[in-house]
């Protein structure tokens, strides 16, 4: 069992293993800011009705968690994903309704993106930072490979390493435009079921994109690269 690789997370190296007689997930990371803020916010929801994996042993660059039912929404049927991401948006506006707890880092730095993807080559993209109105408790990563789910039914949010302090209408915005440009579909079905305004969440959508080309620019598969590139060179994209 110990050889064992599991899927619960796309982050990290993962594996299950037996402790005390029973499997249990263990994640392995060599970034200790990460590893600490995942511990921090998975400790923080343990008393809370979200549905996310138990802390049972936190060591230095390893952490053991509870093993979690389920399949990631991106291995399921598009329908069947689509379902599931409609009901994380419920999930999701719960917790930017938590208080967050204390220590957790900010979120991106975007009017660091703008200037550095103003002085990139990218397709020009109407760059502005939106105004926030409230910092909210954040996963950092809502997206089809962090959530599990059983016949439409969310059992697992994980990989909380990226989890911050940040603005809510940001992380639906990068959730909803993350998945749409897998399936169109998922745009106007997570914003709805969120209840936020289309508008405010179309407005951080150039942020997105240009944080995603920097991030192909600089360690991404040229293929990737080239492929939002042509995305963007015809936007809006939705």
């Amino acid at each position: 069992m110990n050889n064992e690789r599991v899927r619960q997370g796309a982050v990290g190296h993962v594996r299950l293993v037996e402790h005390l007689g029973r499997p249990v997930v263990e994640k392995r990371m060599t970034d200790p800011a990460r590893h600490d803020t995942e511990v921090l916010a998975l400790g923080a929801l343990g008393c809370t009705e979200l549905p996310v994996p138990e802390l049972i042993q936190v060591d230095r660059g390893s952490i053991l968690m509870t093993l979690m039912p389920g399949q990631r929404l991106v291995s399921l049927t598009p329908d069947a994903r689509l379902t599931g991401l409609e009901a994380s948006a419920t999930l999701l506006h719960r917790l930017h309704d938590l208080q967050p707890p204390r220590g957790l880092p900010p979120g991106p730095d975007d009017e660091s993106i703008v200037r550095r993807y103003s002085d990139a080559p990218g397709p020009p993209l109407p760059l502005r930072v939106p105004r926030t109105e409230r910092l909210t408790f954040c996963h950092g990563d809502w997206t089809d490979a962090n959530l599990l789910a059983i016949d439409g039914k969310i059992t697992a949010i994980v990989d909380w390493e990226r989890a911050h302090l940040g603005d809510p209408i940001r992380e639906l915005s990068r959730a909803a435009w993350a998945t749409s440009r897998k399936d169109p579909r998922s745009f106007d079905r997570l914003v709805e079921r969120y209840g936020a305004d289309p508008v405010k969440v179309r407005e951080w959508l150039p942020i997105h994109a240009a944080e995603l080309w920097l991030w192909f620019a600089e360690a991404g598969p040229p293929a990737y690269l080239e492929q939002l590139t042509a995305e963007l060179e015809s936007w809006p994209p939705i």
